[in-house]
């Protein structure tokens, strides 16, 4: 597609009515799955877990896009930077205090060796032009696919790798850049080589007509920092659509490619052949929620296919290449901890219209790591009905793993309730576990009969490992102890509590990695010969989260807490075990753990502390992303609902305010609701008043730049105890936060009470046009970004209510803003991304919904974003999402009239004119606005 076709397909569609002239702008104890840890032996590559954009997880599709202040890319649609809305045509730059922030240059991520002694730098990019995300993509079985380069559409990337050495006095050695791929060349699937020496990583470099081009795998040398692709042949090319490539050991990698004997596309026919038919002529009771990018005809399944498969080829460091298996749909590909095994995963035929591809008919197999085949494990039917009740899963064996402690051993788990989480069963769910390969006809033994719904397994050795069962319903987890290969010895509960009650958490055990390069829980031993495992936990309380370190004693619940948070100016937290290069339990006086430190006012940094002195030495020193707001003020309010819900926000004031001088400020709300069962968990306490404030690409806290107050995170907590469902009186419980909220910013005198404007994205864009509905009297306007506002049209379920439309219909229509349209009187800005896959918040939401406000004469405006997503990702929609945003806080926040007067205004505009339309699922769950990730182990 040339430049000019995407510009012309990237006009903004804005409607706008009515608009007066415009005004002056003024993050439980689980276990760790193995694969999906960012772990350098099997996943994707090593990393520091944190919620922060430069040691974030770094995923099988890459980094995460970054920001910077480079100009906008050639090719990039053209931004406009005045005010004039000049017939609403074309892209705008928000005012460049806020430019500023976002074109920050972003952090690199980091990845740590498998022996802990290096260190990559993983550089990154700006944020995407235009021009990148308006590339052609499939969309198939729930799949956005880039055809010409056979991924996953809109990988994000790295630009350049570099290489630390980590020095015995913890501080870090000269910088080793790897070199030799193509100059301009996006890099993604950076892994470390089991013994640390080498490092693999995918290369693509763009084609013209800006084109993507095919990833090929590429090798480098971690000490010269010399890189090599590893195929010889140019004309072998990585299928990233599921897996990628894993090691299976120091100097052989598996690698999904592109069948090289594949030909052209199928094509469409011109004429089809028939129509299109589903039937359910045997009754079969079926409920999904409303899942997007589906296949839609026999067509779509052929180009699915097409795309999809691979050829699995074992290829050497020295050049040697071996094709394994046959062409198919594989998913993924897991080598025993023994490297002598390969369980492999692969879906098949028949696909299905209404589901997307992870409920599609599963094969999982058993070869040699040569590619011979032993045996078939599973091979799972097509799972359309499975039920939309919570806690739900699928029939068969699930969550099929090796153990960790084990060369060969296989584990996985089999329902007993048919997957429907309404029967009523005991045991409901059954851990199994058998050798690779069984001797003599043996049969899988029993690990453990859970009345609750499996949640994993970490493992440690043949005398201890954990097993966790979870329930949504009651929120009740637990956790069982479990001597694997001591028959003799009976399960019993370790801890048993409530998911929501985050004070009773005891933490998370820390993993070591083994020989074979698997996790398993670390056993500490002090110098009297005791041993114990390491737990580390956030430490929620009262006053804030204060994250700690306890050595923890299986056998009699015993704790010593050696490490903790400070309490006063800093929030640390433990990222990882650096001591685990042995097998066995490692001596406390040889501790060794990374930490991150922040604060209110400086921005995260990483430090190595050792035992037994507790030496803490910094190793990162990044400079603070943001200077211009390095002195603004953050402070963690608590206040109560009249119910008597306690609730917490953190405010946030710019830089320099002095509130006896400059008075109440314009004030921006920005929340998300969640749903507990009692009050006394929905009144905890979460996160830490000393966490540094991240601003994400839109952020609301962009705003502090501009003079606002920003109330950030409000809890708003929907509760639902005993047999009531939250949902039940969500629209009560949502206006008495809000005006719990409201009330304490403006007795704090922060705030001043007709101009404060409330917003959210996915379902805090529901909560937004809620309270705009039902608690007008609060805020002054409104703005809501890719949200739901019809849940009629999602008869299935949405959220976390999974009752039907038909079982509590009351419920879904007064949950809908859509149908109180006419009730709101006060402005409020739609933006939708064009192509947005969240299931539920399709962008016929915001249309219908906007008209529906239309034909109600209220005071609104339309925005959608041509080629974005649920989130929005390209520079261009970035920019003009903050510019629309602080327009519309200027003129209708900051110069606002009186609430009295914008009622009034607002009721001699009502219409009568009738609108329908909209359609309702369940939003993403995450809060959106900061491109911070949650913690995880490296």
């Amino acid at each position: 597609m040339s430049s000019i076709s995407i510009l012309h397909r990237a006009c903004l569609r804005i409607a706008l009515l009515p608009l007066p002239p415009l005004r002056a702008r003024a993050t439980a104890l689980r276990p760790p799955p193995r694969r999906r840890l960012q772990l350098p032996r099997r996943s994707a590559m090593s990393s520091a877990a944190s919620r922060l954009s430069h040691i974030a997880t770094a995923t099988a599709r890459g980094g995460a896009a970054g920001e910077s202040n480079e100009p906008p890319p050639a090719g990039s649609a053209v931004a406009q930077q005045d005010d004039g809305l000049s017939g609403d045509i074309g892209y705008r730059l928000p005012p460049k205090e806020i430019q500023d922030i976002v074109d920050a240059p972003p952090l690199p991520v980091l990845s740590f060796s498998p022996n802990k002694d290096k260190i990559l730098f993983l550089k990154r990019r700006a944020l995407p032009p235009l021009s990148d995300i308006a590339k052609p993509e499939e969309k198939l079985a729930g799949l956005r696919i880039d055809a010409n380069s056979n991924t996953r559409s809109r990988m994000s990337f790295y630009t350049g790798i570099c290489i630390h050495k980590l020095l015995d006095d913890g501080t870090l050695g000269p910088e080793k850049e790897v070199h030799g791929y193509p100059v301009g060349a996006r890099i993604n699937f950076v892994t470390w080589s089991q013994d640390g020496r080498h490092i693999s990583f995918t290369v693509r470099v763009d084609e013209e007509d800006n084109k993507s081009g095919k990833l090929r795998v590429w090798i480098a040398d971690v000490e010269s920092g010399e890189a090599r692709p590893l195929f010889k042949s140019p004309e072998i090319y990585l299928n990233a659509i599921f897996d990628s490539f894993v090691w299976v050991n120091n100097s052989t990698l598996l690698v999904c490619t592109i069948p090289v004997t594949r030909g052209a596309p199928p094509q469409n026919p011109s004429v089809p052949s028939g129509p299109k038919i589903q039937s359910n002529e045997t009754k079969n009771v079926v409920q999904v929620r409303t899942f997007q990018d589906l296949l839609k005809d026999e067509y779509d399944a052929d180009l699915f296919d097409y795309y999809a498969t691979s050829q699995l080829v074992l290829a050497s460091l020295d050049g040697t290449v071996k094709p394994i298996g046959r062409p198919a749909v594989y998913t993924s590909i897991d080598p025993s901890p023994d490297d002598k095994y390969l369980m492999v995963s692969s879906i098949h035929r028949p696909y299905s219209y209404i589901v997307p591809c992870g409920r599609f008919p599963k094969k999982v197999e058993l070869w040699t790591v040569d590619g011979k085949f032993i045996r078939e494990l599973c091979d799972l039917p097509l799972a359309e009905d499975i039920p939309i009740t919570m806690s739900s899963v699928r029939k068969g064996k699930r969550s099929i793993n090796w153990r960790a402690d084990k060369p060969s051993t296989l584990y996985w788990v089999e329902t007993q309730d048919g997957g429907d989480a309404k029967v009523e069963v005991s045991p409901r769910d059954i851990v199994y576990m058998e050798q690779a390969e069984p001797i003599n006809g043996e049969q899988p033994e029993i690990l453990h009969k859970l009345d609750l719904r499996y949640a994993g397994t970490s493992w440690c050795d043949e005398s201890l490992a954990l097993v966790y069962e979870s329930w949504y319903k009651t929120r009740k987890t637990r956790t069982w102890v479990l001597s694997p290969d001591k028959k003799d010895v009976s399960p019993r509960i370790l801890f048993d509590r409530s998911s929501e009650d985050v004070y009773s958490d005891p933490g998370s055990p820390m993993m070591r990695r083994t020989d074979m390069g698997t996790y398993v829980i670390a056993k500490i031993k002090k110098q009297d010969g005791s041993t114990y495992v390491l737990l580390n936990g956030m430490g929620a309380t009262p006053e804030g989260n204060v994250p700690f370190l306890d050595l923890f004693d299986i056998n009699t619940g015993s704790k010593e807490r050696i490490w903790e948070s400070d309490k006063e100016k800093y929030y640390e937290s433990v990222v990882a075990l650096m001591s685990d290069k042995t097998d066995g339990e490692l001596s406390l006086d040889q501790l060794k753990i990374l930490t991150s430190k922040e604060s209110k006012t400086e921005n995260t940094q990483y430090y190595l502390q050792t035992w037994p002195e507790k030496k803490q030495v910094k190793i990162t020193n990044f400079p603070h992303p943001y200077p211009q707001l390095a002195s603004l003020y953050k402070e963690m309010i608590r206040y109560q609902r009249k119910d008597g819900v306690q609730l917490t926000a953190n405010l946030y004031l710019p830089p320099g305010y002095d509130p006896s001088k400059d008075g109440p400020l314009p004030c921006l709300v920005w929340s998300y609701p969640g749903e507990f069962k009692s009050k006394d968990a929905a009144g905890q306490v979460r996160g830490s008043p000393n966490e540094f404030p991240g601003i994400g690409a839109t952020s609301p806290l962009l705003w502090l730049a501009r003079g606002f107050a920003i109330l950030s995170g409000p809890t708003i907590p929907i509760i639902g105890e005993g047999d009531e469902e939250a949902n039940d009186r969500y629209v009560e419980q949502l206006v008495a936060s809000a005006e719990a909220a409201v009330e304490e910013v403006v007795k704090r005198g922060v705030a001043h009470p007709d101009k404060i404007a409330v917003g959210g994205h996915s379902y805090g864009a529901f909560m937004t046009a809620n309270l705009l509905a039902h608690a007008s009297h609060l805020f002054c306007c409104g703005i809501a970004r890719s949200g739901a506002y019809n849940r009629t049209l999602t008869p299935f379920g949405f959220q976390n209510e999974d009752r039907t439309l038909w079982e509590a219909t009351s419920t879904y229509v007064e949950m809908s803003p859509f149908m109180s349209a006419n009730k709101i009187k006060k402005p409020i800005l739609l933006i939708h991304g064009e192509q947005d896959n969240n299931s539920g918040t399709l962008t016929m939401q915001s249309d219908r919904f906007f008209n529906a406000l239309k034909g109600h004469g209220a005071l609104s405006r339309l925005v959608i974003l041509p080629f974005e997503s649920h989130g929005y990702s390209a520079r261009e929609s970035i920019m003009h999402v903050l510019w629309e945003t602080d327009r519309w806080l200027q003129n209708y926040c900051v110069n606002s009239a009186s609430k009295a007067d914008s009622d009034s205004v607002a009721d001699s505009e009502n219409k009568t004119l009738s609108a329908s339309g909209g359609s309702a699922a369940r939003e993403d769950p995450s809060p959106e606005g900061s491109s911070y990730l949650p913690r995880s182990l490296l």
